[in-house]
């Protein structure tokens, strides 16, 4: 079973989840397979500097990932699209995509997306959680700690119900790098 096909649904995985910036209609707990939640992207501007990058979430290969599905109303389409365009192609790391998510009740849908560019120069493949922990550690940009927003996030996620372990572990990793320094 499908959602409508004239629905317009977007997946967001990290602050889109808790902080849209747009208008929505509803917003249910989905999941989107064939990519997982990570901190691969590095951050030149809002959590960290070219000097001193920060690293943010993407949406990168493999696995799966639990997120918040919006659905917006078909007046508001146009705009949403630009507005996320906007917040999201800041630097062209993310790749705009539509995939499939599917809800708790088995409905499955179509949504918009933003995707980790993995041939971008700012994509971090790889990161261990000791190294993802260091670099959001010691990072900060005009959007403030970077530290912060790992921390925010995985707290987020935890309010909604989803369990992120790899997050998780990167918080805990930072936190005690943080309390040692």
């Amino acid at each position: 079973m499908t959602a409508d096909m004239d629905e317009f649904w977007v997946f967001g995985y990290g602050s889109l989840m808790w902080n849209p910036g747009f208008d929505y209609e509803a917003r249910e707990i989905v999941t989107a397979q064939g990519f997982h939640r990570a901190l691969c992207i590095h951050s030149w501007v809002h959590r960290g500097t070219r000097e001193n990058p920060g690293l943010v979430l993407g949406l990168d290969r493999g696995g799966s990932c639990k997120g918040a599905g919006f659905r917006v109303a078909p007046g508001n389409r146009d705009d949403v699209i630009a507005y996320l365009r906007e917040r999201e192609l800041v630097t062209n790391v993310y790749l705009e995509r539509r995939l499939k998510i599917k809800f708790g009740d088995g409905r499955t849908a179509t949504a918009l997306t933003y995707i980790a560019d993995r041939k971008h120069l700012q994509y971090a493949a790889g990161l261990t959680v000791d190294d993802a922990a260091r670099i959001v550690a010691a990072s900060e940009g005009k959007s403030g700690r970077n530290a912060d927003y790992v921390a925010n996030t995985v707290e987020h996620l935890k309010q909604l119900g989803i369990r992120d372990h790899w997050m998780e572990a990167v918080a805990e990793k930072m936190r005690a790098l943080l309390q040692a320094a």
